[in-house]
């Protein structure tokens, strides 16, 4: 089966989680290739539409799989090849984007969803499944504290926590996080910007606890990834952290009240050793190979339809 990946590049490259379904997709034998689009906006995006209709005459694939709503209403310009989305969270919960996901909705073969809030809020009633992004466990897993921190020139004995982004992200809500660590003596906050997924993975192992203050998220690639590095969580009840997070101890949920946010902070500070997020995340079924297996049934569902 041959796919056709179609999906932004407007932040220079392709988002890691969808880099990583695809190769996992690779290893069950598709035949997977690329279509990046370039521009902002509906508007932009649809300038993208004559290349889109070159690379599927050139490709000629048997199924489209788009991520994020208006990527999906890009593809569903043309009728011939099927194509499935993937709503990630923001394409639902921005308003006016969702208008639009809204659409492309109708006019996909199949919808996917990461998360049980985006699916109630979609209203979708066929043709759909949740479908979260997998973590590649094989880069994320748990490993020597000191060893990983020797990497980062982190001293032994300083608390450090992951930030779930960069500081000026205004939908990761950096301030908030700034905020309330800044009142706990010698904590140090690191922001998520400029670093490989390997460096990610081994911070996710260096830290003493990974911190989501967000707005708005669908399922976050972040805490799934600190899951299965075994690290402590402390989050606001966003996308679908309060069940992936749900019975392990060591990670926590808070709201947005700086005065809790502090006391599970200094909780997850003092729990000093490792989880069984990584247990957990095999118990959802999240790991990246067993997410494709899903995905690419969907594909074969969709082709059988349209017979």
């Amino acid at each position: 089966m041959k796919v056709l990946i179609v999906c932004s590049k407007n932040s220079g490259k392709i988002a890691p989680f969808i880099v990583e379904q695809v190769d996992a997709l690779i290893t069950e034998g598709l035949v997977c290739e690329y279509f990046t689009i370039q521009g902002k906006g509906i508007g932009g995006y649809l300038k993208n539409r004559k290349l889109l209709i070159r690379k599927i005459r050139e490709f000629q694939p048997d199924i489209i799989h788009a991520h994020y709503g208006l990527s999906g209403l890009l593809a569903n310009t043309q009728r011939k090849v099927p194509v499935v989305t993937t709503y990630h969270g923001s394409d639902i919960n921005m308003q006016l984007v969702f208008i639009l996901s809204r659409i492309n909705m109708f006019l996909s073969a199949f919808n996917i969803f990461v998360s049980q809030k985006n699916i109630d809020k979609s209203n979708q009633k066929r043709n759909f499944a949740l479908i979260p992004c997998g973590v590649d466990t094989n880069l994320f897993y748990p490993m020597d504290k000191s060893e990983v921190r020797k990497h980062f020139g982190f001293d032994v004995n300083e608390k450090i926590i992951l930030f779930a982004g960069a500081f000026n992200n205004k939908v990761k809500n950096g301030e908030l996080a700034q905020k309330t660590v800044a009142v706990l003596p010698d904590v140090q906050l690191i922001e998520l910007k400029g670093y490989t997924r390997n460096e990610v993975a081994l911070l996710m192992n260096a830290v003493d606890a990974c911190l989501m203050t967000s707005f708005t998220e669908g399922s976050p690639q972040f805490i799934k990834e600190a899951m299965a590095c075994n690290c402590p969580i402390v989050s606001v009840s966003v996308g679908d952290v309060p069940e992936v997070i749900e019975g392990v101890e060591g990670c926590y949920l808070s709201s947005y009240n700086e005065l809790e946010l502090i006391e599970k902070i200094k909780t997850a500070l003092n729990f000093e050793k490792q989880t069984n997020g990584r247990y957990r995340i095999a118990e959802l079924g999240l790991d990246s190979k067993l997410v494709a297996t899903k995905i690419y049934e969907k594909y074969k569902f969709v082709q059988n339809e349209i017979k």
